[in-house]
C-alpha cells in the first residue's frame, strides 16, 4: 500500500545492543551452592530480630508503598488503552424551546425534544490499538518488575543496617571492656608514680589512653542511635531503640545458592524491568507507525425526536462508517515514529548496561565474599594472638617485669585487632548480602522464567 511506503521499513534494534552472555563465573562459583533462594532469603541469616524488621520494612516502607502505587497506575492505563479498543455508547437528550413568528405575523411558540442511543467502534485493522495495549501491558510488567528490585533494594539495606547494629554493640562493649582496663593501668601507674617506682611520663601516658578509649564509647552510641534512627525510618516508624538480644556471632554465614549467568538475568528484578521496558518502547514503535495508516469506525444512532409540529414522536436513526487516511500532517508521523525508534533503541542499551551490571556485581560479590572470608580468618588469628600478646604484657608489667610503655604497646595493638576482627566479620555479612542481591534475592516472574534474555545474540 501507498501508506505503508510511506511509513518506511521499520527500524531493526541497534546490534550493538545485544548482549553477550558468559557461560560461567570467573570468581568463586566451585564454591557456591546450585540453585534458587527462598523468596524470604533474610531468614537464611537465623535471625528473628532482622526476619522481623524486614518483613516490617515490606509492609510500611515509604518507597515500598510508593513502588506498589505506581503498579496501580500502571494498571489504571492499561485499562485505560484497553478501553480504546471497546465499542462507545452513549444516550444524548436534547430540548429547546423557541418563539418565532409565524407567516401571518403572529408569535408562535415551538418545542422540540429528542433522545437518541449513540454508538461507535473503531476497527482496529492495522493493529494500533493492539500495539498500544501491547505496549501498556509491557510497561505494567516493568512497573511490577521495579517494585520488586525496590522491595529487595530495601530490604538489602535493612539487613546492612541491623549488622552494622550489631557491629556497633559489640564496638560498645569492645570499648568499655578497654576503658576499664584502661582505668586499671592508670590506677597502676598513678601508684607506681605515688611510691617513687614510675615516672611522670608514664602516668600521663596511662591517663591519655584511658581518655582516648573513653573518647570511643561516645563516638560508638552516636553511631548506634544512627542505625536505629535508620531502621526506624526505614521500617517507617518514629525514631525509637532497638532491643538487641543477640550477637553479631549468632548472624550466620549463609551458604547462598547460585544459578548460571543466563538464569540470573531471569531472577533480577532490574534487568526484567529494562527487558519489559524495552519490549513496552517496541510496541510504542509499531503504534506510531500505524498511524500512517487509514483509521476505520463504525458508527450508529438511533430513538426519537418530537416537536410541536409533529403529531407524535419520530422514531430516527443513522448506520455509517468513515475511514480517515492521513495525507500531510506536516511530518508529525514521521518525527513520532523516529522519535519512537529511539526511545526504542535507548531502552535497548539500557537493557544492556543493566545485564552487564549484573555480570558485574555478581562477579565482585563471589571475589568478595571469597576474599573477606579468608581475611577474617585472619584477623580472627590475629585477634587470639594479640590477646595473649596483652595477656603476657599486663603480668610482666604487674610483676615488674616491664615498664608501662610494653604494656601499652599490647593494649594498643589488642583494641586494634578487636576492632579489625569486628569490621571483618562485618565486611563478611554485607558481602553476603551484596552477593543475594546480585542475584536477584530469590525473586522470580513466572512470567519471564521460560523466556530467553533479551539482547542475547
Amino acid at each position: 500500500m501507498v501508506l505503508t511506503a510511506c511509513a518506511g521499513p521499520r527500524p531493526a534494534p541497534p546490534p550493538d545492543a545485544n548482549v553477550t552472555i558468559p557461560t560461567g563465573w570467573q570468581r568463586g562459583a566451585a564454591q557456591m551452592e546450585t540453585g534458587a533462594l527462598t523468596p524470604a532469603w533474610w531468614s537464611v541469616f537465623g535471625s528473628s530480630v532482622l526476619n522481623d524488621l524486614v518483613e516490617q520494612a515490606l509492609a510500611h516502607n515509604s518507597d515500598v508503598l510508593a513502588s506498589a502505587s505506581r503498579v496501580s497506575q500502571a494498571e489504571a492505563e492499561l485499562n485505560a488503552v484497553r478501553g480504546q479498543s471497546k465499542p462507545s455508547v452513549g444516550l444524548g437528550l436534547g430540548g429547546d424551546r423557541e418563539r418565532q413568528v409565524n407567516a401571518f405575523g403572529q408569535p408562535q411558540m415551538q418545542r422540540a425534544w429528542s433522545a437518541q442511543f449513540q454508538a461507535s467502534y473503531e476497527v482496529d485493522i492495522f493493529g494500533r490499538m493492539a500495539s498500544a495495549s501491547a505496549s501498556a501491558r509491557a510497561a505494567l510488567a516493568s512497573t511490577r518488575a521495579v517494585q520488586a528490585s525496590v522491595r529487595l533494594s530495601v530490604g538489602a539495606t535493612v539487613a546492612r543496617a541491623y549488622i552494622d547494629l550489631l557491629v556497633q554493640h559489640e564496638t560498645l562493649s569492645v570499648a568499655q571492656q578497654t576503658l576499664q582496663a584502661r582505668l586499671g593501668s592508670k590506677t597502676v601507674a598513678q601508684r607506681r608514680w605515688d611510691a617513687g617506682y614510675g615516672s611522670e611520663l608514664e602516668l600521663r601516658q596511662a591517663e591519655s589512653e584511658y581518655e582516648n578509649a573513653a573518647a570511643l564509647v561516645p563516638a560508638t552510641r552516636l553511631a548506634i542511635a544512627k542505625d536505629e534512627d535508620l531502621l526506624a525510618e526505614l521500617t517507617g516508624k518514629p525514631p525509637s531503640p532497638i532491643a538487641i538480644h543477640e550477637h553479631l556471632g549468632d548472624i550466620r554465614i549463609p551458604r547462598i545458592p547460585l544459578a548460571i549467568p543466563s538464569q540470573v538475568l531471569r531472577q533480577r528484578p532490574d534487568v526484567i524491568a529494562a527487558e519489559d521496558t524495552v519490549v513496552a518502547a517496541d510496541r510504542a514503535l509499531d503504534e506510531a507507525r500505524a498511524e500512517f495508516m487509514p483509521s476505520v469506525s463504525l458508527m450508529a444512532t438511533g430513538g426519537y425526536v418530537g416537536s410541536t409540529l409533529l403529531a407524535s414522536p419520530v422514531k430516527v436513526f443513522t448506520v455509517g462508517t468513515t475511514a480517515l487516511a492521513p495525507l500531510f500532517e506536516g511530518g508529525r508521523l514521521h518525527a513520532q515514529a523516529d522519535r519512537a525508534a529511539s526511545l526504542r533503541d535507548q531502552a535497548a542499551f539500557a537493557y544492556r548496561r543493566a545485564a552487564l551490571s549484573a555480570f558485574a556485581e555478581v562477579e565482585d560479590a563471589l571475589a568478595a565474599s571469597q576474599q573477606y572470608a579468608d581475611r577474617e580468618q585472619a584477623l580472627t588469628r590475629q585477634q587470639d594472638a594479640t590477646a595473649a600478646a596483652y595477656s603476657l604484657a599486663r603480668n610482666r608489667f604487674r610483676e615488674g617485669y616491664a615498664d608501662y610503655l610494653e604494656q601499652l604497646d599490647a593494649e594498643r595493638a589488642l583494641l586494634g585487632a578487636q576492632l579489625a576482627a569486628l569490621e571483618g566479620r562485618e565486611a563478611r555479612l554485607d558481602a553476603s548480602v551484596a552477593l543475594i542481591q546480585a542475584v536477584g534475592g530469590g525473586w522470580n516472574d513466572a512470567a519471564h522464567s521460560q523466556r530467553p534474555p533479551a539482547g542475547a545474540p
